[in-house]
């Protein structure tokens, strides 16, 4: 059987699907070569926004019609939120947030007779982890570990508890057997990813926190550079920041979650923290991590926000001197409390507050990227282009040198220019 996989949303959808693709390929069947029709089609969905939610629509539908007779299989966040709609869309299997392994046979099933299956999940009920196996995903330089699923932070804008649950969280000395694997399978860079991986281990025996299990995993494979996935601000302390900065492998990035540089604001979207003790964990970061890099989210236009909590915001965004930062306009999400609030803001308004944020963005990541002239920064190479080689800094910024054959090799790079948002450097 012959199969496409597309794959919208975050790393936690990515390392789920490669888990599908590894049990597929295991079974004898192949990916799609360029110009072959599929015989299934497989859409791993994204809810985190209205936007998400089209567009997992319109990956459903475009490969339908370019794949004609295909087995059309859904799963992910959006499949689970709405899984009439996806029906309505011609999916003959529609999963939900969970028992993704089986979804391959139902696919396989469904290939042979025809015959198409709807399992969602019970996400409030669901207590136990899902267990996958670790990887990457195809073609890709760095391997892929979830170590957590859910959430229960019920941030006032978000749908994600309502599709994903409760906290589970994978034990300890699965996350290391895993590593382990990978480490000896020759990976250089495991990113440990997961919902809201800062509440890692709350259900479990003895409630072991992130810090344990990275420094579990930095002690169990120790030829990987590992990188945090998104975190919380709450989880960063000095206790934190000296386990881990022990650990010698941690990246030197780090993506919080921020949203808003406004505190109004924040308390309006249920977020935990304020701007004071976000800006407290970025200093704790940089001062354990020298020359980190820090990125984050912002959600601009949210209900109520007003010009003074833009400017807020704005001015936020210049104190903390983010290397990079993913700049979104409010979606309203049916089910949430948000989609309910007064001052909601019009398309006008929220696409001029995320040009602006955009702009101070850009200029803190160009000082960023010129403060790392002359500075030497270890490079994981993943793709060439002639006679020179891409890849990412343990600070995460693309990096550019010439060299031969450096494709899945970490090398010490010294750093000469910026040329278009890329560093160029000499490998040492």
């Amino acid at each position: 059987m012959k199969y496409i996989i597309y794959t919208l949303g975050c790393k936690v959808n990515q390392y789920e699907t490669q888990a599908i693709e590894a049990l597929l390929v295991s079974r004898g069947h192949k990916p799609c070569r360029e110009g072959e029709i599929a015989d299934a089609v497989i859409v791993n969905t994204c809810a985190v926004t209205a936007e998400a939610g089209r567009k997992s629509r319109q990956a459903i539908h475009r490969l339908k019609e370019e794949n004609p007779g295909a087995v059309a299989a859904v799963l992910g966040c959006y499949s689970q939120l709405s899984p009439d709609a996806v029906q309505k869309l011609g999916a003959d299997i529609v999963y939900g947030t969970a028992d993704r392994l089986k979804l391959v046979d139902a696919v396989e099933k469904a290939a042979s007779t025809g015959e198409g299956e709807r399992t969602l999940d019970k996400p409030f009920e669901r207590r136990v982890f899902e267990e996958l196996p670790a990887g990457a995903v195809s073609g890709h330089t760095r391997a892929l570990l979830k170590i957590q699923d859910g959430c229960v932070n019920f941030c006032s804008y978000c749908i994600i508890p309502y599709t994903r649950g409760r906290v589970r969280s994978l034990p300890i000395q699965a996350a290391v057997q895993q590593a382990a694997e990978l480490d000896k399978k020759g990976y250089r860079e495991l990113v440990i990813t997961g919902i809201e991986i800062a509440s890692y281990g709350v259900d479990l025996p003895g409630k072991p926190g992130l810090a344990d299990v990275v420094s579990a995993i930095a002690e169990a494979a120790p030829h990987m550079r590992l990188r945090l996935g998104s975190i919380e601000p709450s989880v960063i302390t000095e206790e934190f920041c000296k386990k881990i900065a022990a650990c010698g492998s941690v990246c030197r990035h780090f993506h919080l979650s921020l949203q808003s540089g406004c505190d109004a604001t924040l308390k309006a979207m249920n977020r935990k923290y304020d701007t004071a003790r976000f800006y407290e964990a970025m200093q704790l970061l940089r001062r354990y991590f020298p020359d980190c890099g820090m990125t984050c989210d912002v959600i601009v236009g949210f209900p109520g926000e007003t010009e003074r909590h833009q400017e807020e915001t704005l001015a936020f965004l210049k104190k903390a001197q983010f290397s990079d930062a993913h700049i979104f306009p409010y979606s309203r999400r049916p089910g949430t409390p948000a989609d309910k609030m007064d001052g909601q803001t019009d398309r006008a308004t929220k696409a001029k507050r995320s040009k602006q944020a955009r702009a101070v963005v850009a200029e803190t990541r160009t000082a960023f990227l010129e403060s790392m002239i002359g500075k030497t920064l270890p490079v994981l190479f993943e793709t060439q282009e002639g006679e020179c080689w891409q890849g990412h800094s343990d600070n995460y910024l693309v990096v550019r040198a010439e060299g031969e054959n450096l494709r899945g090799a970490v090398h010490n790079v010294r750093i000469n220019e910026v040329s278009e948002g890329i560093l160029v450097g000499n490998v040492i």
